[in-house]
């Protein structure tokens, strides 16, 4: 007999566990200097990088949004914009030195936006920087409704071989419920646009919990994604955070999804996913069998970063751009979050970092417990605290408040080693979270499933 019933477990608020200590931990007590060291003292370290470029424009905000972004219909910000990139490409590469990358993720706000000239010129930026790999992932974030000929084309030119496709959710009533029109024929479009010119890796985004979905608009959508035949589809639940986010103060609270609906929409949505072969992957990734990322899950080489679940083992993630979020052996650098302070440190020749955090062994530890639990729903604590030196005695306390979903059947010990028994998808952030010595009772993050 269950003692704690779901949808009351996932009303809690708990990070998403996108990185160890989470942002809302970060402080200005690691700074410009500290960037600049870190990064000097990695010149010499082996391992290749990853660049993160934030490009945080977009013709319109739409009313569901959590991104960093602001709308902009002008030409001249985001010529700007990208001329600073390139600056403050300039600066890391300094410090850091010429070094092999593994992945280059454009985010947003919708990266592609930037015109056309800009665009080639931050590219070519990147190659004359850094070495980047012939077999490197190149991907970016687009908008459906602005994806034509010209612009598919411009991305296969500068090396793009991955696409994700922000969808959402095909459904009429819902698209206006959340300020976001677009019509199955211009994401029919889009894709066909990509696949023409060979950027055939596509991952398509969609969102559950957004207001007016039911269960049968739900599976529709699934089922219209599907037969666009993505490689990968993610299904996000939706975060209603309008005390961070004024934008979605435009969102009828009162037709959002309650708990028990919410759960109902992420199941049908799995399920459908699943029933049409693709396999599940974390939280909120479902990916074709062969994919790169189902093999990752199996050979248990599955990453977690700000990008969500990655294949990406690089040691070092450099964050580009406004808000931008860096990782690095030594921790986690922020560059400032508003485009003009951001502007302004980098027309003095500044590195842009106004906070982050510094790691600890300790955080070391718990973050690979955390990312282990996120990835393959368990844990083995002995083998985790064997590698950093320590004892599962270190996590006692942290253990004992999982006691009440030990009792409920949804998780069991084996030994030292963590399972994740049933309703997996939806919990792992709660049991995750058990780990986090930073959490506390009165942060404010988004529901947990």
């Amino acid at each position: 007999m269950f003692e704690i019933a779901l949808p009351d477990i996932l009303n809690r608020q708990v990070p998403r566990y996108t990185s160890y200590p989470t942002a809302p931990h970060f402080s200005a007590a690691v700074d410009v200097g500290s960037y600049a060291r870190w990064l000097s003292e990695l010149k010499d370290a082996p391992g290749a990088a990853s660049l993160y470029l934030h490009v945080p424009f977009c013709r319109s905000i739409c009313h569901y949004c959590g991104c960093a972004t602001r709308a902009s219909r002008r030409e001249e910000p985001l010529v700007e914009y990208a001329r600073r990139l390139r600056l403050e490409l300039d600066l890391v590469a300094s410090h850091l030195g010429t070094r092999a990358v593994s992945h280059v993720h454009w985010g947003g706000g919708t990266p592609s936006m930037l015109p056309e000239d800009a665009f080639f010129g931050l590219a070519a930026a990147i190659h004359a920087r850094f070495d980047v790999l012939a077999t490197a992932e190149h991907a970016i974030e687009l908008d459906p409704r602005l994806v034509g000929g010209r612009l598919a084309e411009r991305l296969a030119m500068v090396g793009v071989n991955r696409a994700s496709l922000g969808v959402q959710d095909f459904d009429e009533t819902v698209q206006k419920a959340i300020g976001r029109r677009q019509t199955v024929g211009t994401v029919v479009n889009a894709v066909a646009q990509l696949r023409r010119v060979g950027v055939d890796r596509l991952n398509l985004d969609l969102i559950y919990g957004l207001p007016r979905q039911t269960l049968r608009s739900m599976r529709a959508t699934v089922e219209q994604a599907i037969a666009l035949e993505p490689d990968r589809i993610a299904l996000f639940g939706y975060a209603h955070v309008p005390w961070q986010k004024a934008n979605q103060k435009l969102i009828d609270a009162s037709a959002l999804p309650d708990a028990a609906l919410r759960l109902e929409l992420a199941t049908i949505a799995r399920e459908t996913l699943e029933g049409a072969g693709f396999v599940a992957v974390g939280i909120d990734h479902f990916v074709r069998p062969g994919d790169d990322m189902a093999a990752a899950l199996q050979q248990r080489g599955l990453r977690r970063n700000f990008q969500g679940y990655t294949t990406d083992d690089a040691p070092i993630l450099i964050g580009l751009g406004a808000s931008s979020i860096s990782r690095l052996p030594q921790g986690y650098v922020q560059n400032a979050p508003d485009v003009g302070a951001w502007s302004k440190a980098i027309e003095q020749g500044r590195l842009p970092t106004t906070r982050g955090v510094a790691l600890t062994a300790d955080d070391r530890m718990r973050a690979d417990v955390i990312e282990e639990i996120m990835c393959y729903f368990g844990v083995d604590l002995a083998e985790v605290t064997a590698r950093h030196n320590s004892s599962p005695s270190v996590f006692a306390t942290d253990v004992e408040t999982l006691e009440p979903l030990r009792r409920s059947g949804f998780i069991r010990f084996l030994g030292d080693r963590l399972l994740i028994m049933r309703d997996a998808p939806a919990i792992a952030r709660i049991v995750a979270s058990a780990f986090d010595a930073h959490l506390t009772e009165t942060a404010r993050h988004s529901l947990a499933a």
